[in-house]
């Protein structure tokens, strides 16, 4: 369904693979005539928009519904013009998620960064993309933990 977001669709964005676990996604993005910049190249808005979701996805399923997880900034450096197709994975290590997972555990909030790579149709590197990533643990759900440590 998500090939179907008015974002990605209109900008030519697909979601060509995601692991069963929901841990791991393949994303692409076609050179088309309405997602060329002026010089012929893909647009860096489409190139970023590509990167967008998928870390908070990862993070989200991660950790479950008892947090908030939220993109509080992104950085974008275009390495070279794109001048075909690009393709992005977005995967966390599980060392990293188990940090996740336990930061999550002890902090109110906190969060973290994450990177990733665009690549070309030659696997160059045609942007950096860094993606600060903001967990929160859901009020409501700190508070019933809370009362069932207390009467244990």
């Amino acid at each position: 369904m998500i090939n179907w977001y008015p974002p990605f669709w209109g900008a030519g964005i697909r979601v060509r693979n995601f692991s069963e676990d929901l841990m791991k996604w393949e994303v692409e993005l076609k050179l088309t005539w309405w997602n060329k910049n002026v010089f012929g190249t893909q647009f860096g808005g489409s190139l970023y928009a590509m990167c967008d979701p998928f870390f908070c996805f990862i993070v989200a399923e991660h950790l479950g519904k008892d947090f908030y997880v939220w993109d509080k900034a992104a950085k974008i450096e275009f390495v070279k013009p794109g001048r075909g197709k690009v393709r992005a994975i977005f995967e966390i290590p599980p060392d990293q998620l188990v940090w996740i997972k336990e930061q999550a555990a002890i902090e109110k909030k906190f969060t973290f960064w994450l990177d990733a790579e665009v690549l070309g149709e030659k696997d160059e590197v045609v942007a950096l993309v860094k993606k600060e990533i903001y967990v929160s643990r859901k009020k409501g759900r700190a508070r019933s933990e809370k009362s069932e440590a207390a009467s244990d």
